[in-house]
């Protein structure tokens, strides 16, 4: 699986950024979905995740409420909507595939996008 993510860019604190994920390959529906980001100087967090039917989703504490993440698997990719950005969301963000249960940890990926900077301004 090839991911490529896309969407990032600069915005005012308070504003809103939706993220894609597009994916390659026939398999993208048997795969979890996760978002994860990385600040300057800070360790790859987790963001959020959805099972491969859409069934489950999950949020870190600090997104919860702001941002929604979605999939289409007709159209193989994955979306990260994100309201009321703060600056404190500045970061990298990544898609990931995987097949493992613990969704909130990076090596439950196998498949990582290449990234995308989201910048939001105070």
């Amino acid at each position: 699986v090839q991911l490529q993510a896309s969407g990032g860019g600069l915005v005012q604190a308070g504003g809103s950024l939706r993220l894609s994920c597009a994916a390659s390959g026939r398999t993208f529906s048997t795969y979890t979905m996760g978002w994860f980001r990385q600040a300057p100087g800070k360790e790859r967090e987790f963001v959020a995740a959805l099972t491969r039917n859409g069934g489950n989703t999950y949020y870190a504490d600090s997104v919860k409420g702001r941002f929604t993440i979605s999939r289409d698997n007709a159209k193989n990719t994955v979306y990260l909507q994100m309201n009321s950005l703060k600056p404190e969301d500045t970061a990298v963000y990544y898609c990931a595939a995987g097949l493992r249960a613990s969704v909130q940890v990076p090596n439950a990926y196998s498949y990582w996008g290449q990234g995308t900077l989201v910048t939001v301004s105070s």
